[in-house]
């Protein structure tokens, strides 16, 4: 005992005993990590959770809503009408064969992925303003306009509405149709801009409501801003006969409105690129300056390629240059430059010619197969026996038709028949196939009659 007592004060450990306590203590803490650490990370995760406790949840998307319970369902002749992308006649989504060939092209040439310049692709830029304008506008063949590629549709509305809110002093109101695509109030509202309304659809008879339109339109406010579907309005698929539109622009024009359109659906709604963008070209020819947004998701199948477009009208290629170097200016700190694959595919089928007249015919293709959709779909009721008029749905154009069922009708239609759309009774006709059609018009009939 003596020698351990002399080896233990040789090496000198002769702790006090509160010294021994506490050295205890601290080994026993070092050997549990999980005490050291844990009110570490409690502490961090209060600091870090502090800063977003107020941020609610938001509401789900709808559409998306509408998706997702489709996914869940199981029974095998289920139908979702809610998406807006066309399907083929095998409900698939469907790749255009000019797209196929344009991709090709573009990847034999073995091009770079450098940035493009701030507004875009030059070849795409000038290639949209003229299916937009027309190869013999005169606004075009003078170069009074410009045009800035865009990321796709929404892009371009969202670039359109910053413009309009730093640059167009007359008014902060956008007078969005009642009802108009969903994305339009928050584009414009998160811009800056004030959401206003005027009348359009009429639910009493699934058709436009040409006189409530034009008397709200003659009581906007002068130098107000007024959005315009160019055709194949989303979601109603009602549209206005040329002789509509012909009163619509002298009513905007005596206002001295100026008129945004939004034209997603070029060549898609009629089979006819000129025929869509009728209104667009008659409005400028009757001297209204417009301002216009186009998307190549759906025409051109290029959905999540994101090409599109936003072009200003202006009085003289001089204010166009300065309204482009703006725009540039917008754009810059948004997100630098726009994408380059979509943009390089629908330049190369906008400005080869054989792939611009296949285009041509395949988007016809498209359009005739969603025109022959609300055929078969009124001619199937009227066989199911139902005594209600469905003239609307062939009345009505593009990918989307306002069936007019309530949403309880709806609410069945999913519960009794797992057939999916949105609560409004709006249906994407894209999802109607030449197999499940007879399906739809016996589920219809049933919630109906």
């Amino acid at each position: 005992m003596r020698g351990a007592g002399r080896s233990a004060g040789a090496r000198g450990v002769k702790c006090p005993p509160a010294a021994a306590t506490t050295a205890a203590a601290a080994m026993a803490l070092l050997h549990s990590r999980r005490l050291l650490a844990a009110p570490r990370l409690a502490a961090a995760a209060s600091r870090a959770s502090s800063w977003w406790s107020h941020v609610e949840m938001g509401p789900p998307d709808p559409i998306l809503g509408v998706t997702e319970a489709y996914k869940r369902d199981t029974n095998s002749k289920k139908m979702n009408l809610g998406v807006g992308a066309y399907r083929d006649d095998n409900g698939k989504p469907y790749v255009l064969n000019c797209v196929r060939k344009a991709e090709a092209m573009i990847a034999s040439k073995k091009m770079d992925k450098e940035y493009l310049p701030i507004g875009g692709l030059a070849d795409f830029t000038r290639a949209s303003a003229e299916l937009a304008l027309g190869e013999n506008s005169e606004a075009f063949k003078s170069g009074r306009y410009v045009t800035v590629q865009g990321i796709s549709g929404t892009g371009s509305l969202r670039i359109g509405a910053n413009f309009l809110q730093r640059f167009f002093k007359a008014s902060r109101d956008v007078y969005l149709p009642k009802p108009s695509w969903g994305n339009h109030t928050p584009i414009f509202r998160d811009a800056g801009m004030q959401l206003q309304a005027y009348r359009y659809y009429d639910p009493k008879t699934c058709s436009l409501d040409f006189s409530g339109a034009m008397d709200d339109i003659s009581k906007i406010p002068e130098k107000s801003i007024i959005l315009l579907h160019a055709c194949a309005h989303n979601p109603t698929g009602v549209d206005p006969r040329q002789e509509q539109w012909k009163e619509l622009a002298a009513t905007v024009k005596k206002r001295n409105l100026l008129v945004y359109f939004d034209m997603a659906y070029q060549g898609f709604a009629s089979g006819d690129i000129n025929r869509d963008a009728w209104a667009v070209r008659y409005f400028i020819e009757q001297g209204i300056n417009i301002v216009l947004s186009q998307s190549f998701a759906k025409n051109m199948g290029l959905y999540g390629e994101r090409a599109g477009a936003f072009t200003v009208i202006c009085s003289d290629p001089d204010e166009a240059k300065r309204v482009e170097s703006q725009l540039k200016i917008l754009i810059r700190p948004m997100y630098s430059n726009p994408p380059v694959n979509g943009a390089r595919i629908a330049s190369m089928i906008l400005n080869t010619p054989d792939l611009r007249k296949e285009w041509l015919t395949e988007v016809k293709g498209m359009a005739d197969r969603i025109i022959s959709m609300r055929t078969q779909l009124v001619s199937n009721l009227k066989k199911e026996g139902s005594s209600h008029n469905w003239q609307h749905i062939t009345d009505q154009i593009g990918m989307f038709c306002f069936t007019g069922l309530k949403p309880e009708q709806v609410e069945r239609l999913i519960k009794e028949f797992s057939v999916y759309m949105t609560k409004d009774g709006r249906i994407s006709v894209a999802g109607v196939t030449s197999g499940n059609v007879g399906y739809l018009a016996h589920a219809i009939h049933q919630v109906t009659k």
